[in-house]
């Protein structure tokens, strides 16, 4: 059912309950991981200097191969893995690499914010999930409210 599962990543540690997800289906089907780090530079278009720019890039860059290193480092050996860096807006461009033939799922991490904190910070998951062509596979990563659910289920256990 699914060759190619595509799991963007920030580098975050709430991003690794999404991948055990994600390791979990692509065992299942034998389909690769493809991990991906989208640099988002645009917030930083408005400085001054194009070298402070190229500096804020090069910083973000080394933050994705560090993401990246982790979900090699996370990556059960009986996996197929394959990692990028791509330049971008991040719901934009995981929507371009989420094309069918190229990936069939997409599994992203979500922080379940509501209310006014959405409305301000937007939701990358959000908008990959109105927009991607394949299916979109979402992990609550919340780590405040992971602690609350796992006391619920074990308590109704």
């Amino acid at each position: 059912m699914y060759d190619c599962i595509l799991v963007p990543t920030d580098g975050s540690p709430e991003v690794e309950r999404a991948l055990e997800h994600a390791f979990e289906l692509a065992r299942a089907h034998d389909a690769t991981i493809r991990a991906l780090y989208v640099v988002n530079v645009a917030g930083y278009g408005s400085l001054p200097m194009e070298s402070a720019l190229e500096g804020i890039s090069g910083a973000l860059r080394d933050e994705g191969e560090a993401a990246l290193q982790r979900v090699e480092e996370l990556a059960p050996d009986d996996i197929e893995l394959e990692t990028e860096i791509v330049d971008g807006t991040p719901s934009r461009v995981i929507v371009e690499q989420a094309q069918p033939g190229a990936c069939d799922l997409v599994v992203m991490g979500t922080h379940g914010r509501g209310g006014i904190d959405r409305l301000l910070l937007g939701s990358v998951t959000e908008r990959v999930v109105r927009q991607a062509p394949v299916p979109v596979l979402t992990v609550h990563v919340d780590p405040e409210n992971s602690e609350d659910r796992s006391e619920q289920h074990a308590a109704v256990e």
